[in-house]
């Protein structure tokens, strides 16, 4: 952001013109002359409005006026005579200095071009018309376009049409086939995430994102958490001077209605900015359980029908203050309320061994939930005076709560009251240090402290019937309290020598995990410390060609919710029990990848391989416990996590876009994988060996009528271990869209699931039971119209760069 600091100096001189006209050099003080000129875009030939020209005084050494271009790219600018250097820039490319130019009379600069900059793509903060591109040493950057089938959505939708990563029905996030990912919002952890991902993901609007970065092989300077890799969510931030911003509202069969709007007024050398969206869902699920018992033959299905609705607001509210031309301070404060209530019906149909009918019960569970999260942040930003040297600290916090209470009756009867009160406390802690050592090396130090405190409070209340109340159950009822304090220190280095570019770096984390039950006494207490070591290296083969190599040591921290070992319920049945003893899984991840821009084609292949150490798995058994339902015993199953093996996996990733015509552009993604599992639990050998894949296309065009038509088919191919099989799943989005008054308006609609396919379907194979399922959990197929308004805020030109650009940067 250096490059907009004297801009904005500049923009409070304009405010106060007094300070303007100060000493200068020796010409007279009282001549003003007029400076003029036009700047076009060097690749398209085209205007560019908004251009920022400054003009720094040599005798005064500051900033003493400027401006801004008009719609067609020229400026005409009034100054004191003198000597100046002159800056013309434009959001997202390379700025151009004119140094000591003498100005004793009216002059005209001509034309000046400027060309795109994709290392400084982050920056933008006009609409881009298509998703757009950028490689770096550690990470690729999808800068998020018109994608029209996400309009009027969520960040869940978003994420899931992102190359290498994948949103499954429940709405958990993979990245390659993994879904041990972390997920950050603007680098750091946030309460936008919340307690629960996948429901904060699906309450934040996706017109809140500006870009997502995919890290596959995270730089020292990220925190080693996630062993499939990072998910940087950016959220859209405008940095246009005066007031601007957009709305957009929709509406959706099933139910679904939302509104979001961001807003950006700058003046000077302040900037308030505000992102609030409203969102309401209604979704119908349903489940097909089929389990036979190989011990006594016996069958039971079990038959789940709910609705569910969701409503939430979330509003970020935040204050920027360039305090001087070199510092800046950001201050925010985050608020998310949500609400959810789900109707669950649950019918159990059991048989004997010959198939004979033995009884039918009927469990009815509503369920009612809310979270409500607070945050506060602050970020001080100083930079130095070459370009680049800058010192950042930033202080979190964040108060979270998530409640959710169920009235359980069987067969009519009142049965159980479930209560889950969940609360978190989490403090970040953040340094950055970066020092520029000539043109092309840099030197990081860092220091990152995370310090979480979380309670659980469980209780479950059965209904007696002889006193005709609800009585507390000890044995399952319980306390849980769970805190991870995380110190990490950091250093890195890059450069880059003519083609070739490399970025090592080291970071050492410590990690204090406390497990606290008062209600059962049970305290523990673990001590970890760890060094994670990363190498990131790229050589252009030629200007559109490169190859890359990565290695990053990760690891996978068990959740407090995986180390409750007081067991929750989801039927008689069937119950979650976590596992206080898990250890942390730790894993080497490669990746070589190679780069091809050419004509009309911009292709990104990439070559994987992790071993991970004792890798964490579900498994599932039978307890040896009975439920006596109908007469009948029927064993009661558990699942439970644990430090199960070590894990292989390889696999490779293929991307390609291709524009054939102005109007007309595909994408493509693919990726293969396979695991290899090796390990045992209480006797019992889970060796597994699975291959999958996933595919998506995505096609859009531009009908007559300046129509846009967007079809997205995602394929997700099947998988198997040691107890599981899970069928493929197929599925298409269909999307439509037209601008209206000047580009300043849009109107979309689209259709999720356009064949109601997208369904999960499965196998669980024990050597006590065998068990088929059939599962839909967001209700298949949806419609969406949404409308948005922007004021004052310009889309970005199409550019001829067939879809992506290319940028290897050793910035981590």
């Amino acid at each position: 952001m250096t490059k907009f600091f004297g801009f904005f100096l500049l923009v409070s001189f304009l405010a106060f013109p007094g300070n303007v006209f100060s000493n200068n050099t020796s010409f007279p003080l009282d001549k003003t002359i007029i400076v003029t000129g036009q700047v076009i875009d060097k690749d398209t030939n085209t205007p560019l409005e908004y251009a920022t020209i400054a003009f720094f005084s040599k005798k005064e050494n500051k900033i003493v006026d400027g401006g801004i271009t008009d719609a067609k790219g020229q400026f005409s600018i009034k100054i004191p005579n003198g000597v100046y250097d002159i800056s013309i820039e434009y959001i997202s490319y390379k700025k151009i200095t004119l140094s000591n130019k003498k100005l004793e009379a009216d002059t005209n600069l001509g034309t000046i071009f400027l060309q795109i900059d994709y290392a400084s793509l982050e920056e933008v903060e006009i609409i881009a018309e298509r998703t757009t591109v950028e490689i770096k040493l550690d990470k690729k950057i999808y800068n998020v376009g018109k994608d029209l089938t996400v309009s009027g959505g969520t960040v869940s939708d978003v994420l899931d049409n992102i190359p290498s990563v994948s949103v499954d029905v429940e709405g958990n996030v993979a990245l390659r086939g993994n879904d041990n990912v972390k997920i950050l919002i603007n680098g750091k952890p946030s309460g936008l995430v919340g307690l629960n991902s996948t429901d904060a993901l699906r309450q934040l609007p996706a017109d809140a994102i500006e870009k997502v970065e995919v890290i596959t092989s995270p730089s020292a300077r990220y925190e080693s958490e996630g062993t499939a890799g990072i998910l940087n969510i950016i959220l859209r931030r405008s940095k246009l001077q005066g007031f601007n911003g957009a709305i957009s509202t929709n509406v959706g069969y099933p139910n679904a209605a939302g509104v979001s709007g961001n807003i950006n007024y700058r003046t000077g050398d302040v900037n308030f900015f505000n992102t609030t969206g409203y969102n309401y869902r209604e979704s119908v699920g349903h489940s097909y359980t089929e389990t036979r018992y190989k011990t006594t033959g016996n069958f039971v299905d079990e038959r789940g029908n709910w609705d569910n609705t969701n409503k939430g607001l979330t509003s970020n509210l935040g204050l920027e203050w360039y305090i001087t031309d070199s510092a800046s301070l950001t201050t925010s404060l985050l608020y998310r309320d949500s609400d959810n209530e789900s109707d669950s019906k649950n019918r159990t149909l059991q048989y004997d061994e010959n198939l004979n009918f033995v009884g039918e019960s009927n469990r009815l569970e509503p369920e009612f939930g809310k979270n409500k999260t607070i945050q506060y942040a602050a970020n001080f930003t100083k930079n130095f005076k070459t370009s680049g040297h800058k010192f950042t600290a930033d202080f979190q916090y964040e108060n979270s709560d998530e409640d959710e209470t169920s009235q359980i009756t069987n067969d009519g009867l009142k049965s159980e009251n479930i209560a889950t009160l969940n609360n978190q406390k989490e403090i970040l802690l953040q340094t950055d240090y970066v020092l520029p050592l000539g043109e092309n090396s840099q030197f990081e130090l860092g220091y990152r402290g995370n310090f979480n405190t979380r309670s659980t409070d469980y209780t479950v209340e059965l209904f007696n019937t002889t006193s005709n109340n609800f009585e507390i159950d000890t044995n399952l009822s319980n306390l849980f309290n769970f805190k991870v304090y995380i110190n990490a220190l950091y250093t890195q280095f890059g450069s880059k020598i003519d083609k070739f570019s490399y970025l090592f770096g080291l970071r050492m984390e410590n990690t204090q995990t406390t497990i606290d039950q008062p209600t059962s006494g049970d305290f523990k207490k673990k001590n970890i410390t760890g060094l994670f070591p990363t190498i990131n290296l790229s050589y252009e083969l030629n200007e559109n060609e490169s190859i890359t190599l990565g290695y990053s040591r990760r690891l996978e921290r068990p959740r407090g919710f995986y180390l409750n070992p007081f067991p929750s319920r989801t039927s008689l049945t069937n119950i979650f029990q976590g596992n206080p003893d898990l250890d942390p899984s730790y894993s080497g991840l490669y990746d070589l990848g190679y780069i091809n821009k050419f004509s009309k084609v911009t292709l990104s292949t990439s070559l994987f391989y992790q071993h991970e150490k004792d890798d964490s798995n579900w498994v599932s058994f039978e307890t040896g416990d009975t439920v006596l339902v109908n007469n009948q015993e029927i064993p009661v199953i558990q699942r439970t996590p644990v430090n199960l093996a070590t894990e292989d996996r390889f696999g490779f990733e293929f991307n390609l876009n291709y524009t054939p015509t102005k109007k007309w552009r595909i994408n493509t993604d693919l990726n293969m994988f396979k695991n290899t599992t090796r390990g045992d639990y209480n006797g019992v050998n889970y060796d597994a060996d699975n291959f999958s894949w996933n595919a998506r296309l995505s096609n859009k065009y531009t009908l007559p009528g300046k129509i846009d038509w967007q079809t997205n088919i995602d394929y997700r191919g099947p998988s198997e271990d040691a107890q599981n099989k899970r069928d493929a799943i197929a599925s298409v989005n269909l999307a439509f869209s037209k601008d209206f008054f000047d580009e300043k308006a849009s109107i979309a609609f689209n259709i999720n699931d356009l064949f109601d396919s997208r369904r999960y379907k499965g196998e669980v194979n024990t050597p006590t039971f065998f068990t088929k399922r059939d599962m839909q959990f967001r209700g298949g197929q949806t419609f969406n119209l949404s409308f948005t308004y922007r004021f004052n805020q310009k889309k970005k030109p199409e550019r001829p760069n067939n879809g992506g650009g290319q940028n290897f940067d050793i910035e981590g």
